[in-house]
């Protein structure tokens, strides 16, 4: 799990601490359910192949053995129909139940890289090239809120 990730995970945990009181106030009718990381990414004109290619291969496989162990609960590429200047031309979705501790997240990591059967200077020469083409412009941390029962 990369770096900024992990801060984000840490961020929403800490957010999440001071809501919980009112949360859990009786009156208040939503509980707070499953997470959602959402990457937005820019493509550049000409490499939507290159893209659509990664993420058909590569981003697949890791999301597949992610959910194959429990760590996400589901996945989704969304398209930006009706994009207006300055916004991603598609969204990356991640849904989990909960953040991994440092020492989960230290045993995930070695996992994934187990089975892709790489090291981290190659996974960040790998994420090197896709630089040249597609371009993270942000991410959200988002937590969904379910009606109370």
């Amino acid at each position: 799990m990369n770096t900024k990730r992990i801060a984000a995970f840490a961020a929403a945990a800490v957010s999440l601490a001071f809501a919980s009181p009112v949360l859990a106030q009786s009156e208040f009718p939503l509980v707070p359910g499953d997470y959602v990381d959402m990457a937005m990414i820019t493509i550049d004109d000409g490499h939507n192949l290159d893209y659509a290619n990664f993420l058909a291969g590569e981003w697949r496989k890791q999301q597949e053995f992610a959910k194959s162990q429990g760590w996400i609960t589901g996945y989704e590429i969304l398209s930006n129909v009706d994009k207006r200047k300055g916004e991603p031309d598609i969204y990356l979705v991640t849904k989990f139940t909960m953040m991994p501790d440092a020492a989960e997240s230290a045993k995930r990591d070695e996992a994934f890289r187990k089975y892709m059967a790489t090291t981290d200077s190659q996974m960040e020469k790998e994420s090197g090239s896709r630089a040249t083409y597609r371009h993270v412009i942000g991410s959200m941390l988002l937590q969904k809120l379910e009606w109370k029962k």
